[in-house]
């Protein structure tokens, strides 16, 4: 073969082989080829930190694959993604593959379109060493941290824990989010609100004497009541000021993973995922349309290439007229701490392709991501909204010392709010909601009272972190970069050291708040945010030529064994036990502690050492390993207890397992939401197994009871239940004509694509195992 072109997908590699002629072939090394060992160091402080890199065991078939393509004259385009990551797949290919003599062609591209490919390869380079080093850094940094502290947490915590430089740094935040809302103290506070007739005006006390009001306790509000009992209300004034509103900045990776989660419900690692998708052109045939849908979606730029504003332009002044657009294109400038990756924020690679045109060739989390994309993309580049701001200003009180007010807009030019408003799925609904006339009335009118009242409130805790709030502050913080929010979103709750709650906040697990304590207490600096936020911009400074990476590694890793060896001789267990004793169980006298376990915390009758194995019970969500006491431990035991019976005369049992509260029918299972499992009676249970049951059978498209094989409806669509586990439905086939078969065959096939190798360990090197990366 004359020209190999290497990228990193089976879908990329797809798309772009319709832009190549017959000389190229184009083939995926489907990711990193080579990598650290698993079972050792993997690199040598003493020789300069050098690597001892290996072709992965599950890329030797890759690689195979990929030199059967190569002979001597064979030139070898890598183009690989255009970030660090993709910097170092492409370093790695060389010597895996043995090239090193062949011509060797590092090509880019920012979108997969015929013209950006056929660019890259007028356009080649070298491999940018600097990139690679910077990679190189921290990989073995991060292959550091985590081989030698997870060692350490096991010797001192519990076996199986593990902890890594960036993710141990996102647990930190959500434990410290999670003390704050326990600490909080709520302040009492009182609001008072007039209601007016003839015009209908709704009004909320401001000021008192000029001042704004504050309002501490009842005594204070009736006192003020009192007053206002005793006077009139006047419109004493109307203040008018126009404003005006810009639009939010193109999309970054971190920007685009806050919206989709907050517009269309996605996870980090979904979005990610879907804009992968989306970016490869792995949709299906738009007409007169070849590849990717999107530029690169890992981008912490806010640039808008020429073509793509004078592109919006044409549209914006098609689709919204000539007002909404803008003279000159508007430019934008990154916050973000070492945004540099990328050369282009996130976009559509054809502005022309609206989301009505390519609805029906995407499936609905690829539409609903393209539509955020592309009016957030024509939305930069339209006019300005103008708001006329609006407040009447309202006397009261017996001695007029008191102002209510009343506040309205009034949009004059809705600009850019047409095409998108930022935090609102329905861009028209938004734009409605944003308005607020106020009823015309004169300077002087004396308003008519129809309800005065007082309302008692009380200051709230912060909020819990979302995924995406969680990428917001890792993103201010100059934690990680684009390529790192979702893996290290998605290697927590892995881990199970934080949970999503039912309404999709991030809390921590007692297991999770345990290793944090032990690395604050003695690890301060690894899990520092200024600590990593300046690592991170070291990398950046590798990346520019301005540091040596070794060198890097050499300030770091020399204080961080010390440490380790210090820790190691003096921490004891005992400071990190997680067992708490909380006294003897009157009916067999064994002794009950509270304990963490790998599912969380449980409460234990008896010892390891009894004849007679100990009982174990989940604490539940509602109380504290560190807080419970005897007599609520002893009752956790009267689980599982007989609710009932249902109509066939079948026992309902309520219990507790590793995925919550639930009902059990037999071999069927019923969550229990919001229902205690220890009060929940036969009637109420009757009825959640009847919703349930009811749910299923909505849901249900076929079933294939002997094998324990169904076809449901969920959430995304179509897809095959087996057991636990759920196995996506290929496009062109229709859910409702699956056979057995063929059910079989899609599970077998996604068995195979997702199965890992297994990896006997011997009992002397298991010590020398981690889990860390």
């Amino acid at each position: 073969m004359k020209n190999l072109v290497i990228v990193e997908s089976p879908a990329k590699a797809k798309t772009i082989s319709k832009f190549l002629g017959k000389d190229f072939t184009v083939m995926a090394s489907m990711g990193h080829v080579r990598d650290l060992p698993k079972s050792t160091l993997g690199f040598d402080p003493d020789d300069n930190f050098k690597p001892s890199y290996q072709v992965s065991t599950d890329k030797k078939k890759v690689i195979s694959e990929l030199k059967k393509q190569i002979s001597k004259d064979t030139t070898i385009y890598l183009a690989a993604d255009e970030d660090r990551e993709g910097e170092a797949i492409a370093w790695h290919l060389i010597p895996a593959l043995k090239i090193e003599k062949n011509p060797i062609k590092r090509i880019v591209f920012h979108e997969i379109t015929k013209d950006a490919i056929l660019k890259a390869l007028e356009n080649p380079r070298d491999v940018d060493q600097n990139l690679v080093d910077a990679q190189q850094a921290r990989r073995i940094l991060d292959r550091a941290v985590g081989y030698e502290l997870s060692p350490l947490l096991w010797k001192k915590v519990r076996y199986g824990l593990s902890a890594g430089r960036v993710q141990s740094v996102a647990v930190r935040i959500i434990v410290e989010r999670e003390n704050e809302i326990r600490e909080f103290i709520p302040e009492e506070y009182w609001k008072i609100k007039a209601d007016f007739i003839n015009p209908e005006l709704k009004s909320e006390l401001a000021k008192q004497n000029g001042k704004n009001v504050k309002i501490s306790n009842e005594q204070e509000a009736l006192k003020i009541e009192a007053s206002l009992n005793q006077g009139i209300y006047q419109l004493i004034d109307i203040e008018e000021k126009d404003s005006t509103r810009n639009p939010a900045a193109p999309f970054t990776t971190s920007t685009l993973q806050q919206e989709a989660s907050r517009k269309i419900g996605l996870s980090v690692a979904q979005t990610m995922m879907v804009a992968q998708q989306l970016y490869e052109g792995n949709t299906a045939n738009i007409p007169n349309h070849t590849g990717g849908l999107i530029t690169y979606m890992r981008t912490d730029s806010l640039n808008l290439s020429t073509i793509a504003t004078s592109a919006a332009k044409k549209v914006i002044e098609e689709e919204y007229g000539k007002d909404y657009a803008l003279k000159s294109p508007r430019v934008f400038k990154a916050s973000s701490k070492g945004a540099q990756e990328a050369h282009e924020a996130i976009r559509p690679v054809d502005m022309s392709l609206k989301p009505s045109y390519v609805k029906e060739y995407l499936d609905n989390a690829q539409y609903r991501l393209y539509s955020l994309i592309w009016k957030r993309t024509i939305a930069t580049q339209m006019a300005q909204a103008k708001i006329a701001n609006t407040t009447y200003k309202i006397e009261a009180g017996k001695n007029k010392e008191f102002e209510f007010q009343v506040k309205g807009q009034r949009i004059i030019f809705a600009g850019f709010m047409k095409a998108y408003t930022e935090g609102s799925d329905n861009p028209e609904a938004a734009l409605d909601s944003t308005e607020k006339l106020l009823p015309n009335i004169k300077v002087g009118t004396i308003l008519e009272l129809e309800n005065l009242q007082s309302e008692q409130n009380f200051t709230k805790p912060p909020t819990r972190y979302t995924e995406a709030s969680l990428v917001k502050k890792l993103e201010s913080e100059g934690i990680g970069r684009p390529s790192t929010y979702a893996p290290t979103i998605s290697t927590i709750q892995a881990r199970e050291y934080v949970v999503k709650t039912e309404d999709k906040k991030l809390a921590p697990t007692p297991t999770g708040e345990i290793v944090n304590s032990f690395l604050t207490d003695h690890f301060s600096n690894i899990i520092d945010l200024g600590f990593t936020a300046r690592i991170e911009e070291e990398f950046d400074d590798i990346a520019d030529g301005k540091k040596v990476w070794t060198d890097v590694m050499k300030n770091f890793y020399t204080g961080f064994k010390d440490t380790i060896k210090d820790k190691e001789e003096n921490i004891s267990k005992a400071d990190y036990s997680q067992v708490r004793e909380l006294g003897i169980d009157p009916k067999s006298g064994k002794p009950v502690s509270a304990r963490i376990g790998r599912f969380g915390p449980f409460v234990q009758i008896g010892t390891k050492d009894d004849e007679e194995k100990p009982k174990f019970v989940a604490i539940p969500d509602n109380l504290n390993m560190d807080t419970i006491t005897l007599e609520e431990a002893l009752f956790l035991f009267t689980l599982p207890r007989v609710v009932g019976l249902t109509e066939n005369g079948e026992e309902i049992k309520a219990n507790i397992g590793r995925f919550g509260p639930y009902l059990q029918v037999k071999t069927k299972y019923y969550s229990l939401k919001t229902d205690d499992p220890y009060t929940v009676g036969e009637t109420r249970a009757k009825e959640i197994i009847k919703e349930i049951d009811e749910a299923k059978s909505k849901a249900l498209i076929k079933e294939f009871a002997k094998e324990k094989i169904s076809v449901q409806i969920g959430q995304y669509g179509p897809y095959i239940k087996q057991g636990r586990k759920n196995f996506k439905i290929p496009k062109g086939k229709v859910a409702e004509d699956l056979t057995l078969e063929e059910c079989l065959e899609i599970i077998e096939k996604d068995s195979k694509a997702t199965k890992k190798p297994v990896r006997r360990v011997s009992k002397t090197t298991i010590k020398k195992t981690t889990k860390k990366e």
